[in-house]
């Protein structure tokens, strides 16, 4: 068996697909086959009301249904789901790329309704429904004070132990990863997807599913730029220092600094632009 033969075995087929490419090196072409990150539509229903279809990539499937609810403020808390399955036909047959969630109580549903969520949310979009900074403090108040103290040496770590444990993406090229370290620079959970935001949700999403949640002591890293909806929901999730080997923008920028989120951005070796609150930094 090939090296080749051997990484292609071990990846999830329903992650990862193979593309016949032509391959120029110069002025040479050959045929070669090419790793492709699986992207497929991914529908959330309440009481088999359709609420959201998202693009993502496939895997860790409840816990995105979960942290897209609990991001967009349908569900406050895990305690409101009475169960999460994957949907079934009228005859009862499994429906592919379908979870559908039994409520508690009528208030999340009211709540669903409320926000008008029957659109399709692109891998790069993220939450598009706040208006404004100002809109999101009203129903999320800042960080508690904190006395959280994280070296700059153990930050500096933070990218390889993310890459390293990347296997995907090693391979295609093609998803974004978000990871969750303790605050002593340990890999708690890392979450791959085709959307950057969908990557934080299944992190959301497994907090509540496993009752780890808030993550109130937590470093976040992100492999891409630092956005808006980045920020949004690392804010409900009380998290209370975010990393990125990218850029923020300038709104993550703002919302950091009202929210009391520790915001870092260009994460690369040795070095680092801490943006806001800079005092956890030591």
């Amino acid at each position: 068996m090939t090296l080749t033969d051997y990484w292609r075995s071990t990846l999830d087929p329903e992650r990862v697909m193979q593309a016949r490419v032509t391959h120029w090196q110069d002025q040479e072409q050959q045929p070669r086959e090419d790793a492709l990150t699986v992207e497929e539509p991914f529908e959330v229903r309440i009481g088999s009301r359709s609420i959201a279809m998202i693009m993502r990539t496939p895997g860790h499937d409840f816990e995105l249904a979960l942290g897209f609810l609990f991001s967009e403020g349908i569900l406050q808390n895990a305690d409101e789901v009475l169960t999460i399955k994957d949907a079934a036909d009228a005859d009862g047959l499994p429906l592919a790329n379908v979870v559908d969630i039994v409520l508690r109580s009528q208030g999340p549903q009211e709540r669903a309704v409320a926000c008008e969520r029957h659109f399709a949310v692109s891998a790069s979009c993220g939450l598009c429904g706040k208006n404004s900074i100002a809109d999101l403090m009203l129903s999320t108040p800042p960080l508690e004070p904190d006395t959280l103290r994280i070296p700059a040496k153990l930050l500096y770590e933070l990218d390889a132990h993310l890459r390293s444990a990347q296997t995907i993406f090693s391979h295609t090229g093609g998803l974004h990863a978000a990871g969750l370290f303790s605050n002593q620079g340990q890999l708690r959970l890392l979450r791959e997807d085709i959307g950057r935001h969908n990557a934080v949700d299944k992190l959301v999403g497994h907090g509540l599913l496993h009752g780890t949640f808030p993550y109130r002591e937590d470093i976040l890293l992100v492999s891409g730029r630092t956005s808006f909806e980045i920020l949004q929901k690392a804010a409900l999730a009380r998290i209370p220092c975010i990393a990125s080997i990218s850029a923020p923008s300038s709104l993550a920028v703002e919302l950091a600094d009202s929210a009391g989120i520790t915001l870092i951005g260009f994460l690369r070796g040795h070095s680092m632009n801490v943006y806001t609150h800079p005092e956890r930094i030591q």
